[in-house]
């Protein structure tokens, strides 16, 4: 299990900073915090279109299938690699980690990125269960404007500690009762596939406990970070939300290059002008998308591969 961690008050997730199960830094930035999720949208896609090439339905099949060609000696390569060069060799399939995103004030991302990041929730709640990305949400503000229907609708497990009105309740349970919960950990589980909410108890952990824990774990090994989940669009991370960023009314200044690459080679694969030019996926794949809308190359047909709409230069 890898993990994600966003904590706009810097108190409460900050304390598990250098665990090693983390993907990235904790995020406090929130900035930061849309490009992770703007990455973890991307790693969704990704992982979808893996699985969908192996015939499996969810991440639990996608690694047994690889785990059992590793084991025959027969692993499966990467069907989306392609080679500079006739010797390179291509990657193996590897198994895939669960992913589990951490946001601990929802209240504070909404109002500082706006309705876009609501968007990019929802489509993780409704799409990522099956590629193995989990989400867990939390708030001090139960309000309309923070959980809002269409984020509601999509995560089917809730907790509720004490609000202070029969509305709050109704925000997150879609129905009354945490108003009457007492305070210390008392509160209304709502577990997935019910209706009827069961009453548990929170246990206390003290931050010795915490840093008991967290220490332990960093006994255990370092955090590998991948670092183009925080990085924004210009950065070389995933594309830019509409709305959110501004966008940037220059053209990448490696596009000219690209489509010559693309003329010359005949393969406008995102992968491979990914190496060529030696960025990242993601940047690759916008400069593939600009020549789309240029007319340069054709829309992705089912087998994969993009039509080139521009004849070669000895013609």
């Amino acid at each position: 299990v890898r993990m994600i961690m966003i904590d706009p008050k810097m108190l409460e997730l900050s304390v598990y900073e250098g665990i090693p199960n983390l993907l990235s830094p904790v995020v406090t930035d929130m900035k930061e915090a849309a490009n992770a999720l703007r990455w973890c949208v991307a790693e969704m896609e990704r992982r979808y279109k893996l699985m969908a090439k192996l015939g499996v339905r969810n991440v639990s099949g996608y690694n047994r299938k690889v785990t059992e060609a590793i084991d025959k000696g027969q692993p499966i390569s990467d069907p989306f690699y392609i080679p500079l060069t006739d010797e390179e060799e291509i990657p193996y399939l590897e198994k895939l980690p669960f992913i589990v995103v951490v946001i601990d004030e929802l209240a504070d991302m909404m109002m500082t990125t706006g309705k876009k990041v609501e968007e990019l929730i929802a489509r993780l709640a409704q799409k990522a269960r099956a590629a193995g990305i989990h989400l867990i949400l939390a708030t001090q503000r139960p309000s309309v404007d923070v959980i809002t229907g269409l984020i509601k609708a999509n995560i089917p497990c809730r907790i509720a500690f004490q609000v202070s009105s029969k509305v709050d309740s109704r925000t997150i349970l879609d129905q009354m009762g945490a108003e009457q919960l007492l305070a210390h950990g008392d509160m209304l589980f709502l577990p997935p596939g019910t209706s009827n909410p069961e009453r548990i108890h929170g246990a206390f952990v003290s931050d010795e406990e915490v840093h008991k824990v967290v220490n332990n774990l960093k006994s255990l090994g370092r955090p590998e970070y991948n670092e183009d989940i925080l990085r924004g669009p210009n950065e070389g991370g995933a594309e830019a939300i509409p709305g959110l960023d501004t966008p940037s009314e220059e053209t990448d200044p490696l596009y000219d290059e690209a489509v010559r690459i693309v003329i010359e080679t005949r393969k406008p694969s995102i992968s491979y002008i990914q190496r060529r030019l030696k960025v990242g996926y993601n940047r690759a794949a916008r400069i593939v998308e600009e020549m789309e809308k240029s007319g340069l190359v054709g829309p992705l047909e089912s087998n994969g591969n993009r039509e080139i709409l521009i004849p070669p230069t000895n013609e």
